[in-house]
């Protein structure tokens, strides 16, 4: 569901200070006391002038979208949005604060009325991934993250949480519950061959580092969106939809360089070498410059995975 992002208060008559133009950028956001291990992400962009703008990937958005207003005032940047931070609960509202300290966005958030909903965050410039795919990486020797037998070398996310995944028949399904599950071997550079089958009407998705979701979805007949197969989640679409109808198996292969990535489906380029600006709603942490797993989408519908290799990429010496 998209959101609705409101003004917290009007951006005052006064002229902006030029200290305000510090809180442009990309920043990658911890969030201290959530429940869920989850990332957040902020773009600030025209700060200390009257076209102020940001954009927003975090709880409980779960997409990125244009934030349309946002204030600065007295050196705090406060914007607001509805949602529903709780499925039981109706629309409310969620107020996010924050001020520079020591080079660092130090924020809260609180849904309006619930101190309870509190919590605190920093944010972090995103940093510069110079690593081009410039032709010159070399695949490394296979590493076969499922071998049709058991779930080795996975974890569910989150504490104390059984996997509630199974190997049945040589694939790799997720059960009702379906938490998601992370890799215990963690990547950098690399490239990822999968093969996987959807159910009707299912969505899962692959997270590359832990951070950006490579979105499958049963949409056969839909046209090419950033929310469609094939995409790196709200952030790139691919130029055609190359998925397959559900029941019919499908592969994937990806390939990650600092932030460059290509995408192939079912054969099929449908990304090349485009550049991946911040982590997507999945994202587990927000340490950009860091290898980071793989991530399997379990808990938005039924999905089998039948093989899932990995290639770390090196250059030669």
């Amino acid at each position: 569901m998209r959101v609705v992002f409101i003004a917290v208060c009007a951006i005052g008559c006064c002229a902006a200070s030029i200290d305000d133009q510090q809180f442009n950028g990309r920043w990658d956001i911890s969030v201290n006391g959530s429940a869920s291990q989850r990332a957040w992400w902020l773009e600030v962009t025209g700060a200390g002038t009257p076209a102020l703008k940001g954009k927003f990937v975090g709880s409980p958005v779960g997409l990125l979208d244009e934030i349309p207003k946002l204030s600065i005032s007295d050196g705090e940047l406060r914007f607001a949005l509805d949602s529903r931070y709780r499925r039981e609960h109706p629309l409310e509202k969620g107020l996010y604060w924050a001020r520079l300290e020591d080079g660092k966005l130090k924020g809260t958030f609180e849904i309006e009325g619930d101190p309870s909903s509190y919590l605190e965050w920093i944010g972090v410039r995103a940093p510069v991934l110079p690593d081009k795919d410039d032709g010159t990486w070399k695949k490394g020797e296979p590493v076969v993250l499922f071998d049709g037998h058991d779930l080795t070398g996975w974890q569910p996310l989150g504490p104390l949480r059984p996997p509630q995944w199974m190997v049945k028949e040589g694939l790799l399904t997720n059960s009702p519950s379906r938490p998601n599950l992370v890799s215990e071997k963690k990547f950098w550079n690399f490239s990822m061959d999968a093969e996987y089958r959807l159910a009707p009407r299912s969505n899962s998705g692959i997270a590359l580092r832990g951070r950006y979701e490579v979105q499958l979805v049963d949409d056969v007949e839909r046209p090419p969106s950033n929310r469609g197969s094939g995409a790196i989640l709200s952030r790139i679409a691919p130029t055609v939809n190359a998925g397959k109808p559900a029941g019919e198996w499908q592969t994937l292969s990806v390939r990650l360089v600092g932030r460059q990535v290509t995408v192939a489906l079912n054969g099929v380029r449908v990304i090349d070498k485009q550049n991946i600006d911040g982590p997507t709603a999945i994202a587990i942490d927000a340490n950009e410059s860091e290898p980071g797993p793989i991530l399997l989408q379990g808990d938005r519908g039924p999905v089998e995975f039948r093989k899932i290799v990995v290639y770390p990429l090196t250059k030669p010496r």
